[in-house]
């Protein structure tokens, strides 16, 4: 393990000095760096062992709390680790994506669970699903029909359906908003609960997306059981809770995300530089670039805001906006430079890389509308930035 650590927390630029240096020296480096696989369930379990040697290392520690499992620091310091992950050209664990999400609000509003199940969550030995979407409540929350009533002993009793759930196929724990309130209660009337995936009554079934991928899940929830000290923030606090959740969807994971694509982008600069590429090639990659490099400014004071205990407000669309945006680019880019043997297959050598460039080409559809579609976060912009006029609906 690192032993700098009351240096590294106080000095994030030593922090990043010297975790370059363990990448640059690490022995399994290259393993890590060709890593491929031609579905959901293999990627994650490598994934997995990657966080579980970082975790040991205690490079993947900072900016988590203690008491959670962490070595201390803040936001600076996770964001410093992406970066890091990006200049070595080393893919990020997938299950960074999500604990940037849920890690966050449980800390906030349920220290106690966060104690308690955080430390797995950052070793690789677990990771959650966040439970929002259903069939007829996508963007809008506040028309989600997942219910939760007290059996009157302080038990929850939990009856829904939610759809479109990151690793839920292979989550330990849920986090899920329901509906505690009436009927027509709206924001006001959800709480926010963690499950455990193999609560009797939760039942999981693997969503396959377009690339075949069974990155997603459909999760049935029948009488399931959940106890009181489960609600995460409150009854009836389960908006504050997803609004506090949003500003790390918005800064931590825009930004982690941003450094992923900086890394798929240097591949391709290799790619093209190995191979030739056409001047309308080159000319897209240097936009690509330039929107990158924007989305990546803007998200970088979003991070620094939420690093000093700070509220992300409407703005935050607009860090939505740039890096949903430029990560489709990119993966189009990507696509249409080495489409001929993307379509061909390449040899049987390229098979796993291939494909892994057809599916993440097929997850950046879902990037503009996951978490709020494109469409959503100009209307934000618009009504809470820019105070434009309201559309006029026929």
């Amino acid at each position: 393990m690192s032993t700098n650590v009351a240096s590294y927390v106080d000095a994030p630029a030593e922090f990043r000095r010297d975790l370059r240096s363990y990448l640059h020296d690490l022995d399994w480096v290259n393993e890590w760096r060709s890593a491929s696989f031609d579905n959901a369930e293999d990627s994650l379990a490598f994934d997995a062992t990657v966080l579980r040697r970082l975790y040991d290392a205690g490079w993947s520690r900072y900016g988590w709390p203690v008491e959670a499992g962490g070595l201390g620091g803040n936001e600076i310091h996770r964001a410093v680790y992406y970066e890091e992950l990006s200049h070595a050209m080393l893919t990020v664990p997938a299950q960074h994506w999500t604990l940037e999400v849920l890690g966050p609000a449980l800390l906030k509003f349920a220290p106690e669970l966060a104690a308690q199940y955080l430390p797995g969550y950052l070793s690789g030995a677990e990771w959650w699903s966040q439970c929002f979407s259903e069939p007829e409540s996508g963007s809008d929350l506040a028309t989600l029909r997942t219910r939760a009533v007290d059996d009157g002993t302080g038990t929850l009793i939990v009856n829904g359906q939610k759809i479109w759930n990151s690793q839920a196929p292979t989550a330990a724990r849920l986090l899920v908003l329901v509906r505690t309130g009436d009927a027509d209660s709206r924001h006001r009337g959800l709480s926010m609960i963690l499950v455990d995936a193999d609560t009797p009554g939760v039942t999981i079934r693997p969503i396959a997306l377009a690339s075949g991928r069974r990155e997603l899940g459909e999760v049935f929830f029948d009488d399931v059981r959940v106890a009181a000290d489960r609600v995460v923030g409150g009854i009836g606090n389960g908006w504050g809770v997803t609004m506090y959740l949003m500003q790390f969807e918005r800064g931590m994971y825009g930004y982690a995300a941003l450094t992923k694509a900086f890394t798929q982008l240097s591949r391709l600069r290799a790619d093209m530089a190995e191979r030739g590429s056409s001047a309308g090639h080159r000319e897209r990659f240097a936009r690509t670039y330039v929107a990158l490099v924007a989305a990546a400014a803007r998200c970088s004071l979003s991070v620094r805001k939420l690093a000093e205990g700070g509220t992300l407000g409407p703005e935050s669309s607009v860090d939505k906006l740039l890096f949903a945006t430029a990560e489709r680019d990119l993966n189009d880019l990507i696509v249409d430079v080495q489409r001929a043997r993307i379509l061909g297959g390449g040899d049987a050598s390229e098979h796993n890389e291939i494909d892994t460039v057809r599916a993440e080409w097929w997850y950046s559809r879902a990037a503009t509308i996951m978490g709020g579609t494109a469409e959503i976060q100009r209307g934000i912009i618009a009504d809470h930035l820019l105070g434009l006029p309201k559309e006029v609906r026929r």
